[in-house]
């Protein structure tokens, strides 16, 4: 009975660990649950055991994860930075003097053994990770300058750099958007040719889960 009531006590504290007031849920469906949070110097959170993550980097800083089995690691992360977190128990601390913000992108299915490579992006696009869970990479494009036909599957974007853009579609239709610095948004899948139709040059991570 004693080792019941410590086990849900800790779980309590886990759970309140990690459901911070400065968590603030982004995009919920079923492929990802996305939350953006904020770590105060010295702050921790619980790891969320039961899925697998991609953690994105709004700040440069250094973070301590502490599984609840094994050695402390430290880590030196950049801005826009994308690391891949396991299933595991644990939790994370900002490392560092300053505010970090992160966005955690949580995979919600078991994804599969399918390797996507590169097949279908733009060639100016950078390929981060991929693994059985989801694909990540780096879109960059320069104010003025466009970039070719090219697909995507439905992904998150986080903005780390907003611009106006302006998309043609294969059947002729045009959309133009806006993206703002900060913004995360859930997006569905589709063929298109990008223009950068600004003034400010976009830097987006998109992560596609499978």
């Amino acid at each position: 009975m004693k080792i019941q009531l410590l086990s849900c006590a800790l779980a309590v504290i886990l759970v309140s660990t990690w459901a911070a007031a400065s968590d603030i849920e982004k995009v919920r469906n079923e492929k990802v649950v996305v939350i953006e949070q904020t770590l105060a110097p010295g702050e921790r959170r619980a790891l969320p055991a039961e899925h697998a993550s991609e953690l994105v980097y709004l700040d440069g800083g250094s973070v301590e994860f502490s599984p609840a089995q094994g050695k402390s690691q430290m880590l030196n992360v950049e801005r826009g930075e994308a690391v891949f977190q396991s299933r595991q128990a644990g939790t994370m601390k900002n490392a560092g003097s300053s505010a970090l913000r992160i966005v955690r992108v949580e995979y919600l299915g078991q994804g599969n053994s399918e390797t996507w490579g590169s097949s279908g992006l733009s060639p100016n696009y950078k390929l981060l990770s991929e693994n059985q869970y989801g694909r990540v990479y780096d879109i960059k494009i320069k104010a003025g300058t466009s970039e070719p036909l090219h697909t995507h599957h439905d992904r998150i974007v986080i903005c780390l750099s907003g611009a106006q853009l302006r998309h043609e579609m294969p059947d002729g239709r045009t959309e133009v958007s806006t993206l703002k610095t900060g913004e995360i948004v859930w997006r569905r899948g589709g063929t298109h040719v990008g223009h950068n139709i600004g003034t400010t040059d976009l830097w987006v991570i998109a992560i596609e889960p499978k």
